[in-house]
């Protein structure tokens, strides 16, 4: 007989020998190439890399009729803040999201977003229309976090940049992070970036327009908030 590790000249060789028989259906299921293709790293969002970018995952909050699929790696990340919600409830005279951004996002990157948000039947407190002119800043602010149930933040190289010269009020940010209710939407930014300038901020996955379209980011935090 044989030795095993001479191999066999032809396929069939292989398939009528006793010994190599068992041997070649194993070694034939995982090197065939439509069994097995290793995963393509994701675009590092909350420090994974481990192929969690495939979008087959429904969360438990989505219905099966939604438009956007998911990530494994967005539902991780969002189931958090769900289980928030589902805590905090309804409550009367109540936004749903409180909407954190730099200043200088204001006319055009936040506002796209809050109107998109809007058009999901999502209410937010936005500064840009909740702030009167002439009322005291801070304490509307307070009004808005008391009234919101979860807070969303627009992070961009803006919002960094303000970050880092102490331009962005901090109220609004260490409230809602202590809660834990602070969604984060990177734009333009990736989630090491955040790091970099901001390890508490960055530490929170969540959302990215790298990843999805600034609708679907909407349509995604509109599933997340609806009870």
């Amino acid at each position: 007989m044989h030795s095993i590790r001479e191999g066999h000249r032809t396929a069939s060789g292989a398939a009528n020998c006793p010994a190599c028989r068992g041997r070649l259906s194993y070694r034939s299921y995982y090197s065939s190439p439509t069994y097995y293709a290793p995963p393509s790293p994701t675009r590092s969002r909350g420090g994974s890399s481990n192929g969690g970018g495939g979008r087959s995952t429904r969360p438990r909050w989505s219905s099966a009729s939604s438009p956007v699929t998911y990530t494994a790696d967005e539902v991780t990340a969002l189931d958090r803040y769900r289980t928030k919600v589902e805590a905090v409830g309804p409550r009367a005279e109540s936004y749903d999201l409180f909407l954190c951004h730099a200043w200088d996002d204001r006319r055009e990157t936040a506002t796209e977003l809050h109107g998109l948000l809007e058009s999901e039947d999502v209410s937010v407190w936005f500064s840009e229309k909740d702030i009167i002119l002439g009322q005291p800043f801070m304490r509307e602010i307070d009004k808005g976090l008391a009234k919101t149930r979860i807070g969303l933040v627009l992070i961009t190289p803006a919002f960094l940049q303000r970050i880092e010269s102490g331009g962005v009020s901090e109220k609004e940010l260490s409230e809602l992070l202590s809660r834990d209710l602070l969604i984060p939407v990177a734009h333009g930014v990736t989630y090491d970036e955040i790091r970099s300038v901001s390890p508490l901020l960055g530490s929170r996955n969540g959302l990215s327009t790298e990843e999805d379209s600034m609708a679907d980011i909407a349509k995604k935090v509109a599933e997340l908030v609806a009870l």
